[in-house]
């Protein structure tokens, strides 16, 4: 099934191994295979995965992103996993449902668990957990 992509202006893209920055107006596209693609909005950095949470997203986007690598992200990922469970209340079942994801390689799908998981780390941050 095709995916369509609209870009806002100066948005950059993920997309299988490359970087695309889109020019000064919005641009449409249209992908007619499976390939990684991942919006500027979604693509954390070493520098931004401050907290456990963000650290085990950023492994998952690794393993999306950069496959030839990807035997040594998922060492990290399974080892630092249990961290994450260990040190955020309320984190099992979303650490679970992304391990899940990750064992199947569908690391897009990882990925939004892993949004809903930066969510509750900062819920209980805010609530002082």
């Amino acid at each position: 099934m095709p995916l369509r992509l609209t870009l806002k202006p100066h948005e950059k893209v993920f997309l299988g191994g490359a970087v695309i920055v889109n020019g000064d107006g919005r641009a449409e596209l249209t992908l007619l295979n499976d390939v990684a693609v991942l919006r500027q909005s979604d693509i954390l950095t070493e520098s931004t995965a401050d907290t456990p949470c963000k650290r085990l997203y950023l492994l998952v986007q690794l393993m999306y992103m950069d496959t030839p690598n990807l035997a040594d992200y998922h060492a990290k990922f399974w080892s630092h996993a249990q961290t994450v469970v260990n040190e955020i209340e309320g984190a099992e079942e979303l650490v679970g449902a992304i391990g899940q994801e990750v064992a199947l390689g569908n690391y897009y799908r990882g990925l939004k668990f892993g949004k809903k998981l930066i969510a509750i780390e900062k819920e209980g941050v805010r609530n002082g957990q």
